[in-house]
């Protein structure tokens, strides 16, 4: 166990901050599947814009790697073109 004050923050703050990223990121992942399970058009593109912005900024957060987001963006991207 940690001895230092300043050690026993860190680890307040730590926990604080993983409790903060896994609930974005599972929020993010609930949209995601929200989106792919849409068949409006209107609504997909809509929410596309929405979950593009939550993955650029988990991504930018280093929740999750950037090619990763890009990878998801881009499947997001053509199911939402190819509702007709």
């Amino acid at each position: 166990m940690a001895n230092h004050k300043s050690a026993l923050k860190r680890i307040r703050s730590n926990n604080a901050k993983r409790l903060r990223n896994r609930y974005q990121h599972k929020t993010t992942r609930t949209f995601v599947k929200r989106l792919r399970q849409t068949t409006d058009k209107a609504e997909a593109q809509e929410l596309f814009k929405k979950v593009t912005g939550m993955l650029d900024k988990l991504a930018k957060r280093n929740i999750i790697h950037k090619n990763k987001a890009a990878n998801n963006k881009s499947k997001l991207a053509k199911y939402v073109n190819s509702l007709a």
